[in-house]
């Protein structure tokens, strides 16, 4: 015989900081939508918090589609015994709904007092996290381990790209490939190559201007795809926007800025150049050697000129990969840490940025640094509430 299906309620909540959102969240969603008419989730972070709070509810609205997702800004202190901070935090999540609540929906405990608050019931998804075991805590402490608890739109975000480019014959797409491989990831080849091949006229026809916005399109688009289907958390690029401008240079012969502009607002964790002291290799697509030292040193100077950390590396491919491989670890391990979640903060620390984020930016920043400093980043592992993903 087979099981009836749950009644199904009039208005679900769903409320939690996402931070990041993960499969344990998304079960816990499902299940509000399967047993509710229609869902809200509410996102509510902490001034302190580094991941967007918009950038939080798109990761929800495109894997839940049905539901209604709002965010708002919570500076309140997580004080589950305070009846005055349970006040504080109901006021803004008051604000957010759009009706009466019928239901309740978390996995941690605190629904129960926020259900009878809000008059109404309470269901409780995957108590201790037997199904999903898995936190926000805990990715936060070691996002690589648990990359496969993250949806697409989430690893997409939160992935940093490292790009090989350099003159002609310089082994950029072999290093990229190698790169990783070492790495243990996805690259993403030239489309300006394959451009190179398919164009009108081939070669021997003039470059126009425009052929550099369809190939910079084209690659972003690649790079995109790749993204969302990264096994690590880092993808390594076979050029890129910054790469394709000087290339407009070369063979164009003018600089064009709205290409630069566009790398300003697409830049990478890394780059790296490849040398050019190994031998020229023509493969009948090359401009030749005589130009590959020139453009060489015009991508040293441009490199120079940007913010990025750059290096360039040199030797056979091993030795390549390690240099580059050594000068990205750093970078990824600072990429990938997460700013200590409120609830995760001793409570005078949590009351005083609250009131400097009361008192504006400014104050909020340098309180916040300050409380930063004065103790180790442990991603949140040691707070009180730092296992439950939502707050009250």
């Amino acid at each position: 015989m087979t099981a009836a299906a749950p009644r199904r309620e009039g208005h679900g909540l769903v409320i939690g900081k996402f931070y990041p959102f993960h499969s344990g969240h998304s079960h816990l969603i499902r299940e509000a939508e399967r047993r509710s008419e229609r869902v809200t989730v509410q996102v509510l972070g902490a001034s302190v918090e580094s991941i967007p709070l918009e950038t939080r509810a798109d990761w929800i609205r495109e894997s839940h589609p049905g539901a209604r997702v709002v965010a708002a800004m919570d500076d309140a202190p997580v004080d589950f015994g305070s009846d005055a901070a349970w006040r504080e935090h109901l006021t803004v999540i008051e604000s957010l709904l759009d009706g009466p609540v019928d239901t309740v929906y978390s996995c941690d405990a605190y629904g129960g007092e926020l259900a009878q608050r809000l008059g109404a019931h309470w269901v409780r998804i995957d108590e201790g996290r037997r199904i999903n075991p898995v936190s926000g805590t805990a990715i936060r402490a070691d996002p690589a381990a648990l990359w496969h608890e993250l949806a697409p739109a989430v690893r997409a975000s939160l992935t940093p790209r490292v790009v090989v480019l350099g003159a002609e014959s310089t082994g950029s797409t072999t290093l990229a490939e190698a790169l990783a491989a070492h790495l243990g990831t996805l690259w993403v080849p030239e489309y300006g190559r394959e451009h190179s091949e398919v164009r009108e006229g081939g070669l021997e026809a003039p470059w126009r201007s425009d052929e550099f916005d369809l190939i910079v399109d084209r690659q972003i688009a690649l790079e995109e795809r790749a993204l969302r289907r990264v096994p690590r958390p880092v993808l390594v690029c076979d050029t890129d926007v910054l790469a394709t401008a000087l290339w407009h240079e070369r063979y164009v012969g003018t600089v064009a800025e709205r290409l630069h502009r566009a790398a300003d607002g697409h830049r990478p964790l890394l780059y790296v150049l490849t040398g050019d002291e190994i031998p020229f290799e023509q493969d009948g697509m090359r401009d030749g050697e005589h130009i590959r030292h020139d453009m060489q040193q015009r991508f040293r100077d441009v490199l120079a000129a940007q913010p990025v950390p750059w290096l360039e590396v040199r030797g056979d491919v091993p030795a390549r990969v390690q240099a580059a491989a050594s000068a990205l670890e750093p970078l990824l391990a600072a990429h990938l840490s997460f700013a200590i979640p409120l609830e995760a903060r001793p409570m005078d620390e949590q009351r005083a940025l609250q009131r400097a984020a009361a008192h504006g930016s400014a104050a909020y920043g340098a309180a916040a640094h300050e409380s930063a400093t004065n103790r180790a980043d442990a991603h949140g592992a040691g707070g009180r509430t730092g296992e439950g993903d939502g707050r009250p």
